[in-house]
């Protein structure tokens, strides 16, 4: 197949990604391996109690665009984040309520700052977008209309405030900012990070010259992708292939339990220590 590709005139076969599957390689990729290679894949850890701060908060805000115009109030807002809370992760039950009761005011008081007439383009809407070598797609939390461009708002809810070089340094926003202006063929340069435990909002503006440095990033990775797929094709080990990044983030990686290299770089941490009133030094 690839002697095929490589004669003249053929198109090149695109290199279908997401940004979280660009990351997990550039973190690590014996992680990428774990997660997209290998089959059956490895089981996970335990679930991560901030990830279920995470996902309900997101949930929650998706569900309450949906609602009715007349019903979207903060009372609301709450109701819906308690109907999807999941305790998975936390110590126990007292901490679980009390971060259910703690994200129920975050949500509430950001509802409380929207317009609720003031209709997304889009919540939840995925979007994509091709490069010279990458076929990229993503879900955008939610996509508003400002003036005559489109901005990418991306709800956050980790202990650490966002800023504006996050903005600027994300290759999933920037990607959301191809995909909207592909599939919606609208303007779009602005990206958002909502920080809903302090209200805060980062932003950053993209220009051509920005996009086309994360586009070139990306591509770069895909490359590197290709080769570690086809040494794997041919024979090559797959831990030379595809060889472990140890570091402390193998303390909180999902494939630890799979891992000796990574389970030898750092000790396992509790699911429940990104949160923040249980662990002030984690960066």
């Amino acid at each position: 197949m690839s002697a095929q590709l490589d004669l003249p005139g053929m198109p090149r076969r695109l290199f279908s990604a997401t940004p979280s599957k660009l990351a997990s390689f550039a973190d690590c990729p014996r992680r990428y391996r774990f997660a997209y290679v290998d089959r059956p894949r490895p089981a996970k850890g335990l679930p991560w109690a901030h990830n279920s701060v995470g996902s309900a908060v997101h949930a929650a805000l998706r569900s309450w665009w949906d609602l009715p115009v007349e019903r979207r109030t903060p009372a609301a807002a709450r109701q819906l984040l308690y109907s999807v809370w999941t305790p998975n992760g936390f110590r126990d039950s007292e901490q679980a309520d009390r971060w259910r009761a703690r994200a129920a005011g975050w949500i509430t008081d950001y509802v409380e700052g929207l317009d609720p007439t003031d209709e997304p383009v889009g919540t939840e809407r995925t979007v994509g977008a091709t490069t010279g070598r990458l076929a990229l797609s993503g879900r955008v939390d939610r996509i508003d209309q400002r003036g005559d461009e489109l901005v990418i708002v991306d709800y956050k809810t980790g202990r650490s405030v966002s800023t504006d070089d996050e903005a600027r340094g994300s290759p999933a926003l920037a990607a959301y900012v191809l995909g909207v202006r592909r599939t919606l063929r609208r303007p779009c340069s602005r990206v958002e990070l909502h920080h809903l435990p302090t209200g805060t909002v980062a932003a950053f503006e993209h220009t051509d010259r920005s996009l086309a440095n994360h586009v070139r990033r990306a591509e770069d990775i895909a490359h590197d992708i290709t080769v570690a797929t086809e040494a794997l094709a041919s024979g090559e080990d797959k831990d030379t292939a595809f060889p472990a990044v140890p570091g402390r983030q193998c303390s909180w990686c999902d494939f630890r339990p799979s891992c000796p290299t990574g389970q030898a770089a750092a000790p396992s941490r509790e699911t429940w220590s990104f949160l923040a009133e249980d662990d002030d030094t984690v960066g």
